[in-house]
């Protein structure tokens, strides 16, 4: 019996013993681990914010887009971005974005301003009212000041007669780095003299944004069109241009000159030296007005607002990608004919088969095909380039772009032309930065994947945490008894 007790006690030193051991090694194994993470959470906090953050939101809030790494990465000068914000008043978007312009390149730097402590800073800038989180971007002698409310957008939603907000920060600073450290800014020349309209605010704003300068132009002044100019421009022209212009224009493409048209039909019907330029390339302005058959391929019940379908190019693809789709109002249907050689003509925008063209254009009373209204498919919008490199983008609407249909189509129709616009001028880094929306986006599941997440959630998941828990116990418990 002593034996026994003896045993017993022995026994039961030995296994305080290894309890007090593995007690020890479990101490010594929690602080080297602990020891790991909080060097692993000091070598990640040093790290740069693009490194160490990553963006799931569904509107890619703070992300930059490749068009902004291709204008930062050509810096070859030191850029300031002040953001003028009271301390506790920064915006938590608008710091993370700044943090990745600084992050990206040694010459942006971004300092705080804040406006109780330097209240007359921001005045040697702009007279406008400065809220908090406003921008100047300075470099050298230019600057650019960038106000809160061009950073969130309101625009008004005519589906659902409210309004959306956009995040259109990134635009707005990449803009403003790229016009301060542009020694020369591209020249746009809109024709005049014609009946044409005024550029919507929309679009021109745009093209503002874009650091595009816009001047005017006459053809019936002068004998050529200006050697600076990267671009001309004619706007919805109610008046056809004069044989004289035509052959400017027409010589200004051949010699390798960029041109924009948007031009559809008008009231007094074709504009046959306008349309004559298209002509030259083996393609013809039908007259009329084009209306769709098809319900898929118009909108908002009215056969005359169309719904085209696009044709990838450099000019759509970023739409296509999007899943944004342009409005064409009161359209001219092209169609594409033999075309001279050198020449690539490309379909940009394209009705359905269904289409035809009402040859009483303005004066039509009915939307159902009569005798002598000319069948589709039409194209309406166009690229072409010559050998020259010349180049004549063609939207066949002259309302097109009005701020009324570019916010119906929740901005496709102004992002649409402004690709067009930037790939004529030879900026493809200045394709329109889409501003980001920030309206609420829910996510929607098949109830059949409703149910698959619920099972592995509250069934598999817990289920296999008690399994791993049973068997460390039973393990535990196996040991222990071949140990006595």
């Amino acid at each position: 019996m002593n034996k026994l007790k003896l045993l017993k006690s022995s026994w039961e030193k030995e296994k305080n013993k290894i309890a007090l051991r593995g007690g020890s090694y479990s101490l010594i194994m929690t602080a080297i681990v602990l020891a790991i993470l909080i060097m692993v959470n000091i070598f990640v906090s040093s790290l740069p914010t693009p490194l160490t953050k990553y963006d799931i939101s569904s509107a890619k809030l703070y992300s930059i887009t490749s068009n902004t790494k291709v204008v930062v990465n050509a810096l070859k000068q030191d850029v300031t971005i002040y953001w003028v914000v009271q301390s506790g008043e920064e915006d938590d978007i608008i710091e993370n974005l700044l943090n990745k312009y600084d992050s990206l390149s040694d010459h942006i730097k971004v300092v705080k301003k804040n406006p109780d402590v330097f209240p007359t800073f921001a005045k040697q800038y702009t007279d406008e009212t400065v809220k908090n989180n406003s921008l100047i971007v300075e470099s050298g002698d230019r600057s650019r000041f960038i106000s809160y409310d061009d950073i969130y957008i309101e625009e008004p939603n005519f589906y659902t007669y409210s309004s959306n907000m956009y995040f259109d920060g990134e635009g707005a600073i990449t803009s403003a780095i790229d016009y301060v450290t542009s020694e020369e800014l591209p020249q746009l020349y809109a024709l005049e003299g014609h009946g044409e309209a005024e550029l919507p605010s929309t679009f021109r704003d745009q093209i503002e944004k874009d650091n595009i300068e816009i001047n005017t132009l006459s053809l019936l002044t002068i004998d050529s069109i200006p050697e600076e100019a990267d671009s001309v421009m004619i706007y919805a022209p109610s008046s056809d241009i004069s044989e004289k212009e035509k052959e400017l224009l027409a010589n200004y493409v051949e010699d390798g000159g960029k041109l924009l048209v948007i031009a559809g039909p008008t009231e007094d019907g074709i504009l046959e030296n306008l349309y004559g330029l298209l002509s030259d390339y083996g393609i013809e302005a039908n007259e009329g007005i084009v209306v769709e058959n098809d319900r898929e391929h118009y909108a908002f019940q009215a056969p005359y607002l169309l719904l085209p379908k696009m044709k990838r190019n450099e000019i759509t693809n970023s739409l296509i990608e999007e899943n944004y789709y342009p409005i064409m109002p009161i359209s001219l249907g092209l169609t594409i004919g033999e075309i001279p050689e050198d020449v690539t003509v490309t379909s940009l925008l394209s009705t359905s088969s269904s289409a035809f063209s009402k040859i009483a254009g303005y004066k039509l009373s009915t939307y159902e095909k009569e005798e002598g209204d000319i069948d589709g498919p039409f194209d309406v919008a166009v690229s072409i380039e010559n050998r020259n490199d010349g180049k004549i983008v063609w939207f066949a609407s002259s309302n097109f772009l009005d701020d009324m249909y570019n916010a119906y189509s929740s901005g496709a129709n102004v992002n649409l032309g402004m690709n067009a616009l930037s790939s004529l001028i030879g900026e493809s880094e200045a394709m329109a930065i889409r501003s980001k929306s920030l309206n609420y986006n829910y996510l929607t599941i098949k109830d059949s994947t409703s149910f698959m997440l619920k099972v592995i959630m509250i069934g598999v998941f817990p289920l296999l945490y008690l399994g791993v828990g049973i068997y460390v116990i039973l393990r535990r418990r196996r040991m222990q008894n071949e140990t006595v």
